[in-house]
């Protein structure tokens, strides 16, 4: 008795550790403004040092090749003022095409208009229904982390269908729901940038990456498709640690749970596994999936394909994978309409429309955010201050040695940190994008690999980010099981994961493109000029 009475106190000891970690992490998160408000402050920062700069001629010696496109005959590479007659000129007439140009916001509209037919029929929540609860009691952990990872193709299904689907299942199993709630949450978060498919953060980021990998090479194309093979292994990897980390360090540190601790009465709770007509459905819709990726594969497979690349007649740089959004449109489109007309969720084209209206409806703070990160990006680019800051990190790295694979574990740790205080994907690489992806380059790595690598370190702080979005409503379902439910403990709970994550992360990372030589992506190399 004693002994339990002194495991208590010690884990209230760690509860109240790790109770003053996350207070001081959101105390210094909440001194960041709005991200929007950011990016218009950097924007008019970038131009204010800009002036400065220019005043006092800093430049570098351009590190590319004579005679490459965009290098000066001097050699150098100079800050250019903003603060100037030609420079306003410059903000006041592209002000406009800067928006409208910025390569993220087109495709993920896009690509959202497809996703959300398959979001509103049902579809996406049937399937994960079916997946999660027709799982075996053995794999009932890993179907879970493994179902949370495949929800990100649409944001909010994992938070708000999955996640407190896996608390009532690991309830209804005698296990503690905490630890079915932490496994989903560990999948859907945690996992974020994993997938077998290609999903709407897939555009967003690789649109970034490309207008960053611009200051060094402005022919460098970056495609959605960039980072699908190591994503792809990723999945298996991240469901694989996951449900190790549930099952042999979360759910045995939980104990046994106590039905009295819940603030609500469970017994009311009731999973609903899918009906015999969502069941029939899903199956249509699977078939029309079937199609229509056999109907495209006519046009990639075959080596006379009408989309393969017209000048070398292979895969990479193909317009099949340069127009790869239009595809996760159809992809999702039609068997997400097939399945709301079985179902019953869908009868014509006005249910289609008003699907793909809901979403956009819901897209008008990212729409907001974008105008301002895209002003900022560009300022950034004008100014060639990313350039020159990654001429002089580049620099540095190289005096220090860090000229090899190891920078990637400096630096998806540095992305790790940053999500703690700045939780968006987009909002974190928009700005951290101009200055590491050239830097990189310049000691050699291609853009691709990079943007790999921050993925990684995007991916496995968001469950333990009070900035993360669905932090609170994490945080409000952990409260149904436990009443006394601080972010303490919720910190605690999933630290684990993300210790784990990053480790075993990187090292696949670190094994899949420097041991074995594997590409990320399609057509992506791993150094530059490979």
């Amino acid at each position: 008795m004693v002994e339990e009475t002194g495991k208590s106190t010690e884990t209230n000891q760690k509860g109240g550790l790790f109770a003053r970690f996350l207070a001081t992490v959101e105390w210094l998160g909440n001194l960041l403004p709005h991200p929007i408000t950011l990016f218009a402050s950097l924007a008019v920062f970038i131009v204010i040092l800009s002036g400065i700069l220019g005043y006092f001629d800093v430049a570098v010696a351009d590190p590319r090749p004579v005679g490459a496109k965009g290098r000066d005959a001097d050699g150098m590479i100079e800050v250019i003022s903003l603060v100037s007659a030609e420079g306003l000129q410059r903000i006041v007439t592209g002000l406009v095409t800067n928006f409208t140009g910025f390569a993220p916001l087109g495709t993920v509209l896009v690509a959202l208009l497809g996703v959300s037919v398959a979001e509103h029929s049902g579809l996406l929540s049937t399937a994960m229904r079916g997946l999660v609860m027709n799982a075996s009691k053995r794999m009932v952990t890993v179907t879970i982390v493994f179902a949370g990872i495949l929800s990100n193709t649409a944001s909010e299904l994992g938070y708000v269908v999955l996640i407190p689907l896996a608390a009532m299942i690991f309830h209804s199993l005698g296990r503690h729901p905490l630890a079915g709630l932490a496994a989903a949450f560990a999948g859907v978060s945690g996992g974020y940038s994993a997938n077998l498919l290609l999903g709407t953060v897939d555009p967003l980021l690789s649109g970034i990456t490309e207008a960053a990998a611009h200051m060094i090479d402005p022919e460098y194309s970056v495609g959605p498709e960039v980072n699908w093979y190591f994503m792809f292994i990723s999945t298996f990897a991240v469901a694989f640690m996951g449900a190790m980390v549930t099952e042999k360090i979360v759910e045995p540190r939980l104990g046994k749970y106590d039905p009295s601790e819940a603030s609500v009465e469970l017994e009311k709770q009731d999973m609903v596994p899918p009906t015999a007509q969502e069941k029939k459905a899903l199956k249509m819709a699977g078939l029309a999936f079937a199609i229509t990726c056999g109907v495209l594969a006519l046009t990639i497979v075959p080596e006379n394909g009408i989309l393969r690349n017209p000048e070398t007649g292979g895969v990479a740089g193909s317009p099949f994978l340069k127009g790869i959004v239009a595809f996760i449109f159809i992809t999702f489109a039609i068997p997400g309409f097939v399945y709301g007309r079985v179902a019953g969720t869908m009868k014509n084209d006005r249910d289609i429309i008003n699907a793909m209206s809901k979403s956009m409806g819901t897209m008008g703070l990212y729409i907001t955010l974008v105008f301002f990160a895209a002003q900022f990006v560009a300022f950034f680019k004008w100014t060639n201050l990313g350039t020159v800051l990654a001429v002089k990190g580049a620099t540095m790295l190289q005096a220090l040695g860090l000229d090899g694979p190891e920078v990637f574990i400096l630096f998806i740790i540095m992305c790790g940190i940053v999500n703690l205080s700045l939780g968006s994907a987009s909002a974190q690489w928009a700005v951290t994008a101009p200055i590491f992806v050239p830097m990189l380059m310049l000691i050699g790595f291609a853009p691709e690999v990079i943007q790999a690598a921050y993925r990684i370190g995007d991916s496995v702080t968001n469950v333990i980010s009070p900035m993360m979005s669905y932090f609170g409503l994490i945080l409000a379902m952990a409260a149904r099981y436990k009443k006394d439910l601080g972010m303490g403990t919720l910190i605690a709970t999933m630290l684990p994961y993300s210790m784990v994550f990053v480790v075993g992360w990187t090292i696949l990372f670190y094994v899949w493109v420097f041991l074995l030589g594997m590409p990320v992506g399609p057509g992506a190399a791993t150094y530059i000029g490979q």
